[in-house]
């Protein structure tokens, strides 16, 4: 006998995920976000993106951008996606991640850098912003001393401000060891106007599967997040006094390769959330910023969000309000066809997270 309750049950349940799909189409996969922008393309490889906000008018912000190749760049882009080429930074050799950091005190004032891991040269390359000079003194040496020459080819950092205003920058490599796979090094003045860096500390878990290249800080509430790939996402205090014990292990599912960029979505100083790229399906997946109640550090699986940037490496996003177009924030994230997408937040956000 024909159960039709059972065949009514069924079709509501159909209906009611059709009405899901249409109301959150960023979450069917054959609906990706679409960027408001793409940039002007780059000559060789684009890898990750940076945004410095420009403080006296956001309106006037830039976007920081590698172009990854033995005769490499920084491209320097405006809030329209179109190159602003004199102060693109030509004849690097391998320029792999890129991240800024505000009021740098050099010669007593205030400056705000863009600092790149240069793989070929095993240095770190810091400019002035916004005018994108070096202040280096032709780059700074990293992970001196190690005894595989490949544990010192450069690929991920992230600045880290902490709350008496240093500023550490936070590198990862091509390759490195099961523990102490990361450096973290002070920036500042060399007694000369030029930025120099002191190693304060190794430290970070290392699977041994691929590689770990993205690298996010969260100033606010000093952690640090990094991707070891094919694994998930781990967490560590930002502060090297607290110590070098992890704090989290997450996104250890749903992924289809490997885990990429990570960018952190900031609604308050404590809330918000962190986006992680699931590089092989194009799409992002989101997670709480703050931890529950019984644990601060396990972040929640909130939302997937697939985009049109495909293979997507490198990405940042900020929550301030920049011009008409980016009200609520903007996300940036590279496409492997030598652009960078930019998305709206409120695109990404739809109508499951919050927006600032």
């Amino acid at each position: 006998m024909t159960n039709y309750k059972t065949i009514l049950s069924i079709g509501a349940g159909a209906v009611a995920l059709f009405q899901s799909a249409c109301k959150n189409p960023q979450q069917n996969a054959t609906n990706p976000v679409k960027p408001v922008i793409v940039t002007d393309a780059l000559r060789y490889d684009s890898d990750d993106p940076a945004i410095w906000i420009n403080k006296t008018d956001p309106s006037k912000s830039l976007i920081i951008a590698t172009d990854k190749d033995a005769d490499g760049a920084l491209f320097v882009y405006d809030l329209e996606g179109k190159t602003v080429k004199e102060k693109v930074v030509s004849n690097l050799k391998r320029p792999n991640n890129v991240d800024v950091a505000y009021g740098l005190l050099l010669n007593g004032k205030p400056v705000d850098i863009a600092v790149t891991t240069e793989r070929m040269t095993h240095k770190l390359r810091v400019f002035s912003l916004p005018d994108m000079k070096p202040i280096d003194q032709g780059g700074l040496d990293m992970f001196v001393g190690e005894t595989e020459p490949e544990f010192r080819d450069l690929m991920g950092i992230a600045l880290y401000t902490a709350p008496k205003g240093e500023i550490y920058a936070i590198v990862g490599r091509k390759n490195g060891p099961k523990d102490g796979y990361l450096g973290q090094y002070l920036l500042e003045d060399n007694g000369s106007g030029a930025v120099r860096a002191t190693l304060v500390r190794k430290f970070g878990s290392f699977s041994g599967k691929k590689e770990i290249e993205a690298i996010a800080v969260d100033n606010e509430l000093g952690y640090i997040y990094y991707s070891d790939e094919q694994v998930g996402v781990k967490q560590y205090y930002a502060d090297p006094a607290k110590g070098n014990q992890q704090l989290a292990l997450f996104a250890t599912e749903g992924f289809k390769e490997d885990h990429e960029g990570i960018s952190i979505y900031k609604l308050t100083d404590s809330t918000g959330y962190i986006l992680v790229s699931d590089q092989g399906a194009n799409r992002f997946q989101i997670f709480s910023r703050e931890g529950t109640k019984s644990n601060p550090f396990e972040h929640t699986h909130l939302k997937t969000v697939p985009v049109m940037a495909t293979q997507s490496d490198g990405s940042e996003v900020v929550s301030s309000s920049l011009n008409e177009t980016f009200k609520h924030g903007l996300f940036v994230t590279m496409s492997d066809d030598k652009t960078f997408h930019y998305y709206r937040w409120e695109d990404i956000a739809g109508g499951d997270l919050k927006k600032k």
